[in-house]
């Protein structure tokens, strides 16, 4: 079972592929370099930052060729992903285990969701439905805490996502994502386990 689940910075995705004991395939190590020619740039402020909630920062083909490697091998290497140097710092092996579950988790999961299947991955696609307040506020003191990026940049970046929040469930939702709390998705791991 392959669930792919989308939403929000900060909506606990990754917490729920842990919380969950599948085998976790984090897809938002697939970002591209700082340096990566023509990523998508915005303006904060003043400043041109390349703008990471662009898809297109974002290397969808490889997380997809990592996930079939991963169904068909039962390991993948894959990048492991900086995001306060906004780059890989190396790799690292990861391994199914007898869950009998994947999790494949990441911001641009809607995106990615087409061309899995046209890969021809079987996907139970899940959007972790939790109030945009909440998930503004955990992301915010999250990356604070990681100092992922500097805090003007995290303030106004995350006033940003807040307004685009609905917006993005929409297009998830209409794209086949099912919307789900976090107990409701964790139970719906917990009965695809072996």
């Amino acid at each position: 079972m392959i669930v792919l689940v989308a939403g929000p910075s900060g909506s606990g995705k990754s917490r729920l592929a842990r919380l969950s004991g599948a085998t976790h395939l984090a897809l938002d190590d697939f970002y591209f370099d700082l340096d990566h020619p023509g990523l998508p740039m915005i303006t904060i402020g003043e400043e041109p930052i390349v703008d990471w909630d662009d898809s297109r920062s974002w290397n969808c083909e490889a997380a997809i060729v990592a996930l079939q490697e991963l169904v068909a091998t039962g390991s993948a290497t894959v990048p492991v992903y900086s995001i306060s140097s906004s780059r890989r710092t190396g790799s690292k092996r990861i391994e199914s285990n007898d869950s009998g579950v994947i999790v494949a988790e990441g911001v641009f999961a809607p995106e990615a969701l087409a061309p899995m299947r046209t890969a021809g991955l079987q996907i139970t696609p899940i959007w972790l439905d939790r109030p945009r307040t909440l998930n503004a506020i955990r992301r915010l003191v999250r990356d604070l805490a990681e100092r992922r990026k500097p805090p003007h940049v995290l303030i106004r970046r995350g006033l940003s996502l807040w307004h685009a929040e609905s917006r993005r469930k929409r297009c998830a939702l209409e794209a086949g994502f099912r919307p789900l709390t976090m107990n409701r998705a964790r139970r719906l791991l917990e009965a695809g386990r072996h």
